[in-house]
């Protein structure tokens, strides 16, 4: 097991006018779940195969430890990839499957048979090690997938999107199962996926990418508390944060009928290239619904309401305006389309941007 570093490791492809990653520079420590999650396109995937070796760097350095691997070939970077498509070999049992990049290092026959034991018992897959990857599941599949990595006994774990290929519930059982896995093996993992859910619910630290550049690395609750800027601030959240841009006038936030006052070090950190404007950011569970003479209160016109049992959301428009937001109530408590809802953002829970450069904002 190791530490992975990229030390501003760029990747620029032939023809193309910017990086796919630009100066990426992120650590991992020995034994850590990072999670790399971002929308298509933000580099994450071609950072993985950086580091994988199927990517070259253009500038810059990636170390696994203190080996500097950045012009290493794949096969001697000590690491082991699980795709999202699995890679089984059809004509092969799960056994051998698991088994066959041993076999190939000429690992001997008696220990390949104790390390795929040894995984498919971790694995729940004991009684499948004799098929065919034909007569699994897409979830099994996906764990064969994983045991094969697991028997090579690698530094680091590299997952990229290994859940996409299954369905809801079985990605809910599965990420459950790879997040604790991973825990019980203690071996180094980056794990690429575009879907914020599973970097919430995995990864030790998350971070996210957009146009190849690095936007904030922290914990789960350090990305959803205290996002660096407007971008991570609408990615991670489901449902999204409600943002919105306001009018700054005597220390107050105008945005139709919502009336936000504001701090004198928010108004401090303002600059002129903000042109008197600001962007509040507030999630759905951040509004209490208030009765229409409130102080603060929100008007908020029903578009349509989402019933999930426990929660209920609330989708509408600001009155008299074309802002679309968000507000989590009680089940079957939420207005008939149409009608009017009157929140306020509960104290503290408000999350302000600069509208000039979108970076996070003294409170």
């Amino acid at each position: 097991m190791a530490t992975v570093t990229f030390d501003k490791a760029t990747r620029v492809y032939p023809g193309a006018d910017k990086p796919a990653v630009d100066k990426l520079d992120l650590k991992i420590e020995d034994g850590e779940f990072l999670v790399l999650v971002g929308p298509s396109g933000c580099g994450k995937s071609t950072s993985l195969r950086m580091l994988a070796g199927l990517e070259e760097v253009n500038a810059g350095r990636i170390f696994i430890g203190d080996t500097d691997v950045t012009d290493m070939q794949p096969k001697n970077r000590d690491i082991a990839m699980v795709f999202q498509n699995y890679a089984l070999y059809p004509h092969m049992s799960v056994r051998d499957n698991m088994g066959f990049a041993l076999k190939i290092a000429g690992v001997p026959k008696e220990e390949i048979n104790e390390r795929v034991e040894e995984a498919a018992k971790r694995l729940d897959l004991v009684e499948y090690l004799d098929r065919k990857p034909k007569a699994l599941s897409g979830g099994q599949r996906q764990r064969v997938a994983m045991g094969r990595a697991i028997v090579r006994k690698p530094q680091v774990f590299l997952m990229d999107e290994p859940l996409s290929n299954l369905d809801a519930k079985l990605r809910v059982q599965t990420r459950t199962q790879i997040a604790a896995l991973q825990r019980s093996l203690g071996v180094t993992t980056v794990y690429v996926t575009h879907d914020q859910t599973e970097a919430l619910t995995m990864g030790d630290r998350i971070a996210v990418l957009k146009d190849g550049i690095l936007q904030q690395v922290g914990t789960p609750e350090d990305m959803y508390d205290r996002p660096a800027n407007e971008f991570v601030a609408g990615f991670i959240g489901s449902p999204a944060m409600n943002l919105a841009k306001f009018d700054v006038k005597d220390g107050v936030a105008h945005l139709g009928g919502a009336h936000i006052p504001l701090s004198q070090a928010t108004l401090d950190a303002m600059t002129a290239a903000d042109e008197g404007k600001l962007t509040i950011g507030f999630r759905p569970e951040s509004l209490e619904v208030v009765s229409a003479d409130t102080s603060g209160a929100i008007p908020i016109v029903v578009d349509f309401v989402e019933e999930l049992g426990s929660d209920s959301f609330v989708y509408g428009k600001l009155a008299g305006e074309n802002t679309d937001l968000i507000v989590r109530v009680a089940p079957r408590t939420a207005p008939h389309p149409g009608s009017t809802l009157y929140v306020r953002i509960k104290e503290g829970q408000s999350h302000l941007f600069s509208a000039a450069t979108g970076t996070r904002l003294p409170q």
